[in-house]
């Protein structure tokens, strides 16, 4: 198995600017219910921390990336600290305590 915690996600790659700080990025799909809700938890804690940014992904148009991550579902997100390393990556729709702990570790 490919060992993807090495994987640098930086601007160029996602087509977004990441955070100062820490960067979520989440994976969705258009028709994906708890992808709406997991948007609204990671723009609420983004909004909350200084540095923090919320970057969404249409998976269907980025299938490079969806391969090259392994990702079998949506919602998925990654939290990405400055560098744009991944310090922790979540399937299914998070709670937002769970994904204020994860950026504890990225900040």
């Amino acid at each position: 198995m490919e060992d993807r915690s090495r994987v640098i996600l930086d601007a160029d790659r996602l087509g977004a600017e990441l955070g100062e700080r820490a960067t979520f990025v989440q994976f969705s799909t258009a028709f994906c219910q708890p992808c709406r809700a997991t948007r609204r938890t990671l723009a609420e804690v983004a909004d909350m921390v200084e540095g923090v940014r919320h970057v969404e992904i249409d998976a269907e148009e980025r299938l490079d990336l969806v391969r090259e991550l392994g990702i079998a579902r949506t919602p998925t997100v990654f939290v990405l600290d400055r560098a744009g390393r991944i310090v922790r990556r979540a399937s299914g729709q998070p709670r937002k305590a769970d994904v204020i702990a994860a950026l504890g570790r990225a900040v």
